[in-house]
């Protein structure tokens, strides 16, 4: 499935002008055979927009859920985008995934808050594993900080996930995480992995692009630099079911030997 990752901070704070730029990226990746394109975290409305998330926060199956499933059937790809979910009173760190036909197909809410200030704004989600079919694929859900710790990227792979899409929020001096960690991540948990940065200053934040999609061998497929820009590359299931008879991590575990992880 050809992926396409649109590295861009869009327009803090204006939901319209963000739902522009992921119509136009969208054209873009279905007239490059894309199947599926990721956006980064909190695209929707913008990161550091302080207290303006919680107004902008909407339900899952909300307003901007209903332009975005019809930007996707319109172009014919699936989209998953980061976003504020508003639940009640209750505000998450959000990542959908819509599929081309316009189907909700997963929400996941970010498990592992990073700093004070997604602490001040949000509250952590509690399933660690989100998952839906796609083209073939099974794909899972994680957003940014959650793809730091081993623990969760190993849980998707026991439960299957091919592709594991990370929107990211990778500010300075932190770039390591795409140079280096994501391809780790990927190869040893033998499966591919989308992480899809924004880019530039925004607030009190230097964002450093990077974006990649890093492959179960390790090696990055795409890699953007650290300007706005649409990247491409394939998760190939042949190839990962290659890969993973060759590196055979996932079935040399020994569980019993791990109780002291938990």
């Amino acid at each position: 499935m050809r992926t396409a990752l649109l590295q861009s901070s869009g327009r803090p704070g204006s939901v319209a002008e963000n739902l522009k730029v992921l119509d136009g990226a969208a054209g873009r990746a279905a007239a490059a055979g894309a199947g599926l394109l990721v956006t980064p975290e909190m695209f929707l409305t913008g990161y550091a927009i302080g207290d303006a998330i919680a107004g902008l926060a909407e339900p899952a199956a909300g307003g901007s859920a209903d332009a975005i499933a019809e930007i996707a059937s319109r172009h014919g790809l699936a989209i998953a985008y980061g976003y504020p979910e508003r639940e009640g009173e209750t505000v998450f760190n959000s990542v959908q995934l819509i599929s081309a036909d316009g189907t909700r197909l997963a929400n996941y809410r970010k498990t592992h808050l990073f700093g004070c200030f997604e602490r001040d704004h949000f509250t952590p989600g509690e399933q660690p594993v989100v998952q839906a079919g796609l083209n073939g694929l099974t794909v899972g859900l994680m957003i940014c900080y959650d793809v730091e710790f081993p623990e969760n990227v190993r849980a998707h792979a026991l439960a299957g996930t091919d592709l594991l899409l990370v929107p990211t929020a990778q500010m300075h001096p932190f770039q390591f995480v795409a140079e280096n960690l994501v391809p780790v991540r990927a190869f040893e948990n033998q499966m591919y992995i989308a992480y899809v940065n924004r880019v530039g200053q925004e607030g009190e934040f230097e964002f450093v692009g990077l974006s990649t999609l890093a492959g179960p061998d390790g090696i990055a497929r795409a890699r953007a630099g650290r300007v706005e820009e649409l990247v491409f590359a394939d998760a190939d299931a042949a190839h990962l079911a290659a890969s993973r008879e060759a590196n055979p991590y996932l079935k040399d575990r020994r569980p019993g030997l791990y109780g002291s992880l938990v």
